[in-house]
């Protein structure tokens, strides 16, 4: 199915048209006029009122028959799903299941997939071209403006598909990645942690604040601590199911035990360590929205992100001189180079070195001090 239709978005007197490209076929024309499309005057396209219920019969008269191209029309992806009917391969998520993959992953997988079947609507999967991949990702990176990672997670979950669910052969260099980019993780000084712990001063989200940074867990790691992964006389979590689908232990804080017994006095949550009000996992979003609230409240320009926290926490610990590889079990990292970037971080670290222009000073002097003695 290599046919072609192109909308594009047309307005006259106010009214919103869709302008339709197709090439010369008379069944094709005369359906569509059926429809109330017109010619425009020089004959050279159809165009049909922008409504929903005339975008919905275009999709469903050249299923099968055509690629419809939608790009300019600017669709939100919300309203594709409600115009299209994707037919997902039930496969694709129950081998992330088999597979044991987190229940994050299996979301943003699925998620993304959606997205790459919406943009071939009229194709199925296993029709679509490796050039046509290349042709997504241009849209991603051109149209869409995504992030490096972002676009990474976009090549993974079409990878899955193509490799793990049909059985294909792995595809290195037909779908190409992009470059990574070398951005420095985000920190906050150890007085703008405290800041924003003091400002808040609801015990629930004192709690759920002094937890991401005092261990340095992910935000859904966090989300997904039940009240039995806490041991109190041991000073340890226990994170399950992290990153990767691993186990791990973390650090207790002293002082953060204090303030988690009274924050568990106070709410008695029944499983998860911290619970919504009907006693469901607290959500992602609330954490995020209760953390930029903090920081307003501290005075801390930055957007703050509960990830920062765990940057944090590994830039604060190398600081104090724990090492290296002690951070990386905490951390949860499978590789010390992914841990080593926090040496480039630390201020502290920085500003104990010396330049070599002010170590030859120093001699020159010592050696002009002795020379007058």
């Amino acid at each position: 199915m290599n046919t072609q239709i192109k909308l594009v978005p047309l307005t006259h007197n106010n009214i919103n048209y869709i302008g339709i490209y197709c090439p010369k076929n008379k069944y094709w024309e005369t359906e569509l006029i059926k429809m109330g499309a017109k010619w425009n005057k020089s004959k050279e396209f159809l165009f049909l009122q922008n409504t929903a219920e005339n975008l919905k019969h275009l999709f469903d008269f050249f299923k099968g028959k055509a690629w419809i191209d939608i790009k300019d029309l600017k669709v939100s992806e919300t309203a594709s799903k409600k115009l299209i009917e994707i037919e997902f391969p039930l496969e694709y998520e129950l081998l992330l299941k088999r597979k044991r993959y987190s229940t994050n992953t299996i979301k943003t997988y699925c998620s993304l997939f959606k997205s790459f079947l919406i943009f071939y609507a009229t194709k199925k999967p296993e029709d679509i071209t490796e050039a046509e991949i290349r042709s997504y990702q241009d849209y991603l990176v051109n149209k869409k403006k995504v992030a490096v990672s972002t676009q990474n997670q976009h090549i993974n979950a079409i990878k899955f598909y193509y490799e793990k669910v049909l059985g294909g052969e792995r595809k290195y260099y037909e779908i190409d990645r992009p470059r990574k980019e070398k951005k420095l993780p985000k920190v906050l000084s150890e007085k703008e942690v405290l800041d924003l712990l003091n400002v808040t001063t609801n015990i629930k989200h004192k709690s759920i604040l002094a937890t991401l940074y005092s261990s340095g867990v992910r935000i859904g790691e966090l989300l997904n601590l039940r009240i039995a992964d806490i041991s109190f006389d041991e000073s340890l979590i226990f994170v399950r199911g992290g990153k990767g689908n691993k186990d791990r232990t973390t650090i207790l804080s002293d002082s953060i035990a204090i303030v988690l017994k009274q924050y568990l006095n106070q709410y008695h949550p029944k499983y998860w360590l911290f619970e919504g009000i009907t006693h469901k996992q607290y959500s992602a979003g609330s954490i995020r929205q209760l953390l930029k609230r903090a920081a307003k409240n501290a005075g801390i320009l930055q957007n703050v992100t509960p990830h920062m926290l765990r940057h944090s926490f590994a830039t604060h610990l190398l600081e104090q001189g724990v090492d290296i590889r002690y951070i990386q079990t905490l951390l949860g990292h499978s590789s010390p180079k992914t841990t080593a970037i926090y040496a480039f971080v630390s201020d502290k670290s920085l500003r104990k070195i010396k330049s070599p222009l002010d170590n030859y000073l120093e001699s020159l002097n010592q050696s002009d001090k002795g020379n007058k003695k």
